[in-house]
């Protein structure tokens, strides 16, 4: 029955989209229905957010020149800074499996939380942005167009934002479940978030060359 009631109502969207329906509302009240339904029926949901952005038009409002983008793309990048800062960090943070029972601050500096966290913060900057530096010194490449060195320097800051291999090597190298492998992933968040405010940071007070990109 979950079934049924999901392919009804992508049924209902797939006409509203040939009716020519942009406003965006139908779309989501059905579209949270199918996702409810296919929850229920016991398939993963997320197949469900698939299906249902499929229906929704990509073609602009007819008859509203102040409607720039069609409705598909609004959807996409109202939900962006949601899904960017909010959601994918929750995800990420609640699937990395660290167990915070008896966490205390004092294990921050434990010598593989600290260790890990210091390769990221400061190994990655350290790399990238001297091997960029030594490349255009000794003019084997040119620095981008427009982009200062402290905006470099703010995106080697960035590129200490790990997860997925840093993860990856700590299970190879730990050994999945283990203790220290547990550590190896508070070193990884730790690293990643001092990593991402600290780029921000600087890639908010950089300036431009005051030249205009074309």
């Amino acid at each position: 029955m979950a079934l049924a009631g999901a392919a009804l109502g992508l049924a209902f969207l797939m006409l509203l989209n040939r009716r020519g329906v942009t406003a965006l509302w139908p779309y989501l009240m059905i579209g949270a229905l199918v996702w409810l339904c296919v929850l229920q029926s016991g398939i993963h949901a997320t197949l469900a957010g698939v299906a249902v952005a499929m229906t929704i038009p990509l073609k602009k409002t007819p008859g509203r020149p102040d409607d720039a983008h069609s409705p598909l793309y609004r959807l996409e990048h109202g939900l962006h800074p949601w899904v960017a800062y909010a959601i994918v960090p929750i995800f990420g943070f609640a699937n990395a499996g660290v167990p915070l029972a008896g966490f205390s601050p004092q294990d921050i500096f434990e010598p593989v939380p600290l260790g890990v966290a210091l390769g990221l913060f400061l190994g990655k900057q350290l790399g990238i942005f001297s091997v960029i530096w030594l490349l255009v010194r000794c003019k084997l490449a040119e620095r981008p167009r427009d982009a200062t060195w402290p905006q470099i320097y703010g995106v080697a800051l960035l590129c200490g934002i790990g997860f997925t291999m840093s993860l990856f090597i700590g299970g190879l190298a730990f050994g999945d479940g283990s203790h220290q492998n547990d550590a190896a992933k508070l070193g990884v968040l730790l690293g990643s978030v001092v990593a991402a405010f600290t780029g921000y940071a600087v890639l908010r007070v950089a300036k431009p060359d005051g030249r205009r990109l074309p």
